[in-house]
């Protein structure tokens, strides 16, 4: 009976893995041509005034970098807000400084935050308010942008016609830690859903953006109410993207990669925290996907790797297919991490990052419904 069980499960589970990598490997050379096809070069050096909005919590360390590089935009017509979100160190001194340097900068200090809001969203709520623009840049402290970025915005969002755009940023990596968990951000976008749907339909499931860099016309934000829909959630950027289309709006996810560049966080920990924190409430706090989810990933995205290895070892008979699969699911990471501007031989990782997946769903999980929840920037969030 045993034998037989399992001879059925070996009839169906090796094809699976087969046109899964097909799969993978097919949408993530159609996910890539779309975001170049619909990303245009950075043309607009005069229009309308840009609002750029920063929060700052504790950001002594990245300030200079990130307006420094904002100050020198070659586009002639915007303003830089930053709000001091309640910092405990020395931000609001350098952003004053700074200020006084430069009549583009106006800086703000945060209100007291309400137990029904989360920092950030709330930090941008309150820029949004001062804003004067007709577009607005939503971009985090950490961001360092090119001179050409905020034109970059205005081309595209003339040329694309749409109402919100996101995309992909450069990633820097430098710890193994950071390695292993940061390129996890491309797994949703990079090969599980096709990003066309993103422009053709309007289900909101298939609208995507990072909080590092969004831009979205004013009027469209108060429309929406800001981020009041989304005002206490930890994933706030795809559920702003979501409820944004959700409305009845425009939204792209393209390629920004040479415009803005981002060390997301400082090592494994801080990694962890940050994307870990934003796993369970991404998967609308429900336990029972999280599992489903967390026993999909083990069997048909890690376990491929170690079962060629026990394959190649004791000369089973599902050697080939065990190959062509792990073959596949490498070339899907190798022509995402060249397209991302991350060296291709960090691809060769994706078994650690799979298995770290599922060790940071459980870790979100259970950081949520224990109550303990995750500290970031000083707050426990939930």
């Amino acid at each position: 009976m045993e034998s037989s069980v399992f001879a059925v499960i070996q009839a169906w589970y090796f094809p699976i893995l087969v046109g899964l990598g097909i799969y993978f490997f097919v949408l993530s050379l159609l996910n890539i041509l779309e975001i170049r096809s619909q990303t245009s070069r950075a043309e607009r050096k005069q229009g309308p005034l840009v609002s750029i909005l920063i929060p700052m919590r504790n950001e002594e360390k990245n300030i200079n970098k990130c307006l420094d590089s904002l100050r020198a935009q070659d586009y002639e017509n915007y303003e830089i807000l930053v709000i001091d979100d309640n910092s405990t160190d020395g931000t609001l001194a350098a952003l004053n400084r700074i200020a006084l340097e430069d009549t583009r900068v106006r800086v703000y200090q945060g209100m007291p935050l309400p137990g029904d809001w989360y920092g950030k969203p709330f930090a941008l709520q309150q820029l949004a308010k001062n804003a004067r623009g007709e577009f607005l840049i939503l971009t985090d402290a950490d961001t360092v942008h090119s001179p050409t970025s905020v034109s970059w915005m205005v081309t595209n969002m003339e040329a694309s016609g749409a109402d919100f755009i996101s995309g992909y940023v450069g990633q820097k990596l430098k710890s193994f830690g950071e390695q292993i968990t940061v390129p996890l951000m491309y797994f949703l976008t990079g090969f599980l859903l096709p990003l066309r749907l993103n422009r053709v339909t309007r289900h909101e499931l298939f609208s995507f953006a990072v909080g590092q860099f969004i831009a979205i016309k004013r009027d469209v934000f108060e429309k929406i109410g800001g981020y009041s829909g989304v005002k206490k959630k930890t994933s706030e950027d795809m559920y702003l993207a979501r409820y944004v289309k959700k409305q009845g709006f425009k939204t792209m996810f393209l390629d920004i990669g040479d415009q803005v560049q981002c060390r997301m966080y400082q090592g494994y920990r801080a990694a962890l925290e940050g994307i870990g924190k934003n796993i369970f409430d991404f998967l609308k706090k429900n336990t029972l996907v999280v599992f489903l989810m967390a026993v999909a990933v083990i069997f048909f995205l890690f376990l491929p790797f170690p079962l060629l290895i026990h394959s190649l070892l004791s000369g089973g008979p599902h050697t080939q297919s065990l190959l062509a699969v792990n073959i596949l699911y490498t070339l899907t990471w190798i022509a995402l991490f060249l397209d991302r501007r991350i060296p291709w031989y960090r691809a060769f990782l994706w078994p650690l990052m799979f298995l770290n997946l599922v060790y940071m769903a459980f870790w979100s999980w259970y950081r949520t419904i224990s109550g303990r929840g995750f500290l970031w920037k000083d707050r426990v969030v939930t």
